[in-house]
């Protein structure tokens, strides 16, 4: 049996569904209240503002990524380059359409850059994992950097790669990440 969204989670599905739809400039707290369902009453008691309400959604994208990160690494082989692996999985094996809080970083830059203090630090954390993931030169950093380009080529609809040749630049980011595709 399948359990229902909390209403906290229920108004974050609903403001990224409205940024992915309609775009950030359609993003107010009574567009959520109404798309979630629920009184403004209700949406003001999770969130008390635009701003908290993107913040959560930049919150949630970041819990969200981590717990793809460590099920990706629990479940490849350990050893140089294990971080970077996961690193792969977890970006790019999400469903992009189905991520829809990853939005919350265009409503973030959007509203204001300081919402993504979150990510920054964690980010600065990613980092210092990847400086000890065992990889030569700049692998770690070269597939890191590849990755977070073509997450945002998705995200953006930025002409992404389909098909085939997705499917051979993952394989060689897993390459360089020092695993087999």
């Amino acid at each position: 049996m399948q359990t229902r969204p909390s209403r906290r989670e229920a108004l974050l599905e609903a403001a990224a569904r409205i940024v992915r739809r309609d775009g950030y400039e359609a993003l107010s707290l009574d567009a959520v209240a109404a798309e979630a369902g629920l009184s403004k009453g209700g949406l003001l008691y999770h969130f008390p503002s635009k701003e908290a309400l993107v913040a959560a959604l930049v919150e949630q994208l970041v819990e969200s990524f981590e717990t793809a990160h460590a099920d990706a690494a629990a479940a490849g082989p350990p050893g140089p380059g294990a971080w970077s692996r996961a690193y792969v999985r977890a970006t790019l094996d999400r469903p992009g359409e189905e991520d829809a809080v990853s939005v919350a970083i265009l409503a973030a830059v959007a509203m204001n850059p300081a919402l993504l203090q979150p990510l920054r630090q964690r980010y600065s954390a990613w980092n210092e994992a990847l400086r000890r993931d065992g990889l030569p030169g700049v692998d770690a950093w070269v597939v890191r950097l590849a990755v977070d380009g073509l997450w945002l080529s998705d995200l953006l609809g930025f002409e992404p790669p389909t098909g085939k040749i997705r499917s051979r630049v993952v394989a060689r980011l897993l390459e360089l990440a020092g695993g087999q595709p």
